[in-house]
């Protein structure tokens, strides 16, 4: 069960910059979180496995193995959020890391206040879902062949299950609750992923083609998310989409 609280949470730190991720730590103390640091992935995957934290916060290059081999053997086992810092400017950086299952990512270098922001949204979305979990409350959205409860974090086609990350889970989430309604960019952006759209942000294409590549694995038209140039998305019912 997690330990966070208002105001904090218990934090691990991946970032082979010493000195920095000395900084960081010690700025994310004094915001309420509790903040373990290691320097490198391999100690960082030991790590996780008999202690769990809150959320990770994993630099992509790392000595040994990078941060996207990290984020990758972490997914395999664990559903804890990850925000992965990346170089600036290197937005397939950024796209690798959502299509590999990170919650969010940010540039170097950063104000470590836009970093606690994001750490704080993360945990928020992730603390909903226990929530809906503890309570029991029945959180099932359905459209045709389609099903997600969210109480469960499960996604299946026609009773067949879809594994999703939580990132596309909560795309698909938006577009579930609005459906046949076009959902901007920015619109999902702010919704899925609780932050405002930036210049050239890709993220939301990255995430609905991931998930149209998935739905298409599983035996329906992925293109049930149907992108309109210029105004965003809008989910159909898998079992009218076009071929």
């Amino acid at each position: 069960m997690s330990t966070v609280q208002e105001g904090g949470g218990r934090l691990l730190l991946v970032d082979d910059d010493v000195s920095l991720s000395g900084m960081l730590s010690e700025f994310l103390e004094m915001q309420g979180f509790e903040v373990r640091v290691l320097h490198d992935g391999e100690s960082a995957l030991q790590y996780v496995e008999h202690d769990l934290p809150d959320l990770l916060i994993l630099d992509v290059m790392l000595p040994g193995i990078s941060g996207f081999e990290v984020l990758k053997k972490l997914r395999e086992r664990h559903d804890v959020p990850v925000v992965m810092l990346t170089a600036r400017g290197e937005e397939s950086e950024r796209i690798l890391g959502l299509m590999g299952g990170a919650d969010d990512y940010l540039p170097k270098p950063f104000n470590p206040l836009e970093l606690t922001a994001r750490i704080r949204a993360v945990l928020k979305r992730s603390l909903s879902g226990e929530s809906r979990e503890r309570s029991g409350t029945d959180d099932v959205l359905e459209l045709g062949v389609l099903r997600l409860d969210l109480r469960r974090r499960e996604a299946t086609v026609a009773g067949k299950p879809v594994a999703l990350t939580a990132a596309e889970m909560r795309v698909l989430e938006q577009l579930l609750r609005h459906r046949g309604e076009v959902m901007s960019r920015a619109r999902l952006t702010t919704l899925a992923l609780d932050r405002s759209m930036e210049p050239y942000d890709r993220s939301i294409d990255t995430l609905v083609s991931k998930l149209r590549k998935k739905l298409s694995a599983s035996g329906i038209d992925g293109h049930c998310i149907r992108g309109l140039r210029g105004h965003g998305y809008v989910l159909d019912d898998p079992e009218s989409a076009e071929d």
